[in-house]
């Protein structure tokens, strides 16, 4: 009784494998022909939360008369004609910054700085171009030694 189903078992793999021999013979359907391209898109325009309103760069560098950077040195940025700032930065340990800005508009840049003169310049955002770079050359302030 043991030796029937081994043969039984055997006569069924023999079976499958001649039946998958025959499908591995036979010749493969030929890949359908290639679709036409797709009509080309125009470029989509990015949803308004992922533009980035602030694309004009204002950077620069504080000195003081002898060439010295000056680290720490507050930047103020207003647009012209306003009192109040409405953006802030530092310069870093070698006296540069960059603040960005939204274009289209005309700014003034204040530098205050412990021992020095305020300094301010004008910055035209409105020229067409993405950036602006100033030098700042910070004078000492009244009273003080040199």
């Amino acid at each position: 009784m043991f030796i029937p189903c081994r043969r039984a078992i055997l006569a069924s793999l023999a079976l499958s494998a001649a039946a998958l021999l025959a499908q591995a013979q036979e010749p493969a359907a030929s890949p359908p022909p290639p679709a036409e391209p797709p009509a080309a898109e125009p470029a989509a325009i990015p949803p308004a939360h992922s533009r980035r309103p602030f694309v004009f760069l204002i950077r620069g560098t504080v000195f003081d008369l002898q060439g010295l950077s000056v680290p720490g040195a507050e930047l103020h940025v207003r647009r012209s004609g306003e009192k109040r700032f409405h953006w802030d930065t530092y310069a870093n340990s070698r006296g540069e910054f960059a603040l960005r800005v939204p274009p289209g508009n005309q700014y003034e840049v204040v530098v205050q700085c412990k021992s020095f003169s305020d300094a301010a310049q004008p910055v035209n955002a409105a020229n067409g171009l993405d950036e602006e770079s100033l030098v700042f050359h910070m004078a000492p302030a009244p009273g003080r030694k040199k």
